[in-house]
């Protein structure tokens, strides 16, 4: 431990990433430089600084990384329409990479022999943590508190920031119901009462969204306009990729859109119920895919929806810097060249509505053809005769060497 000097830990200010500052400086001996980034979480960064100062930090890097975060995280990962498991839209998983780079940058700018994080070794966020610093600095060395320490239990951790003087933000003895994560596309909830499969979440516990019940009775009208897959204007006002995502998640909230119950599979091995809110992420990929459907191929869509899984699972377990995620974000931004238009949306209690979508540049339905008017000769209804005699052939030719019983 005598030859780690300096750890960057990436620090939110709460209470573990507190004791883990102290528990660095007491274990190792070594200077700690504090990281904290604002990715949309909704909560003040700026207090991180006083508290890391209190506890003798120097070097202290707090950055708003909201622009960078759904630029180059959360579009890209939303033009691969990517859900993992059928359900999940992958809110925690994306915004590691961005720390982890993050991470190994502020090393080497400040001559650290290491980086820590407080992520728990039951987690899929250590892996994910992980294998993006070693990705982007493949020496790196890494601290993970959680693995080394005695300190597993709520009361354990209370009990030494009693000792060590770390203030704490909710009153002693009172345990906080859940364990939550928040960014620009959503906050999730686990343990508490969630740790029962069967148990219905509270309706307290929801921060972001108002239970479609109590949604409002008018529908909201909205219209996104796409570039090359992303949203870059909503109702015709142009805005950034964070903007998007705010005013999404405002719209959305209001509407009672974007809640979620999942068990889901670990990269670890273990299931875990969760729940989410993701307001943004839920209008989004509702909309990007109505304007794919006008403007891509048939076969580039379906190929789409094939590797989707795929790249899904490498988000979710950490493998945003490898080869082959690098590899299938080209396929996919290739294929948004033309993923161009205007999708209208209807938000109503809970639901968002595709009723409408246009490209004037890049549709490719066409009306003449589509018809079930007369088409003027732009469709020969006779050729469907040969293409499916064509398309049977082999069921034919099976069928009369094993007659299916009657």
């Amino acid at each position: 431990m005598s030859d780690i000097k300096k750890v960057v830990l990436a620090y939110s200010g709460g209470l573990d990433t507190s004791i883990i500052l102290k528990w660095l400086q007491d274990t190792y001996g070594c200077e700690v430089v504090t990281f904290t980034a604002d990715i949309g979480q909704g909560e003040e960064v700026e207090p991180a600084r006083a508290k890391a100062e209190a506890m003798g930090v120097k070097e202290i890097y707090i950055e708003d990384l909201r622009e960078d975060f759904a630029r180059d995280y959360v579009f890209p990962m939303f033009r691969a329409n990517a859900v993992y498991e059928g359900e999940y839209l992958l809110g925690t998983s994306i915004a590691r990479p961005l720390i982890a780079k993050r991470l190994v940058e502020i090393a080497r700018e400040t001559g650290a022999d290491a980086i820590a994080h407080g992520a728990t070794g039951k987690g899929n966020d250590q892996v994910r943590f992980e294998l993006g610093a070693y990705a982007l600095m493949p020496d790196v060395r890494i601290i993970a508190p959680w693995r080394e320490w005695d300190l597993n239990s709520r009361e354990k951790l209370m009990a030494y920031a009693e000792q060590h003087g770390i203030p704490v933000d909710f009153k002693k003895g009172r345990k906080s119901p859940y364990s939550m994560d928040a960014n620009l596309l959503h906050i999730s909830y686990e343990g508490g009462i969630l740790e029962d499969p069967w148990a219905e979440p509270e309706e307290d516990m929801w921060r972001w969204t108002v239970s479609p019940e109590k949604a409002p009775d008018a529908p909201r009208y909205i219209e996104l306009t796409f570039e090359k897959g992303d949203v870059v204007a909503i109702d015709g006002e142009p805005m950034s990729p964070a903007t998007v995502m705010e005013t999404l998640n405002t719209l959305g909230g209001e509407h009672g859109i974007g809640r979620d119950d999942i068990v889901e599979n670990r990269y670890v091995g273990m299931k875990s119920r969760g729940c989410y809110e993701t307001p943004a992420g839920t209008i989004l990929l509702k909309a990007h895919r109505a304007m794919e459907s006008l403007t891509l191929d048939r076969e580039v869509a379906h190929l789409k929806d094939e590797l989707m899984p795929r790249y899904a699972t490498l988000v979710y377990n950490g493998y945003w810097w490898s080869p082959e995620r690098e590899m299938l974000q080209q396929m996919i931004d290739a294929s948004q060249e033309t993923v161009n238009g205007v999708v209208r949306l209807k938000l109503y209690k809970g639901n968002v509505i595709v009723v409408g979508r246009q490209s004037d540049t890049d549709s490719l339905f066409d009306a003449s053809i589509a018809t079930f008017e007369e088409d003027e000769g732009a469709y020969d209804q006779k050729d469907a005769e040969g293409f499916i005699k064509l398309n049977a052939l082999r069921l034919r030719i099976r069928a009369k060497r094993h007659p299916a019983a009657e």
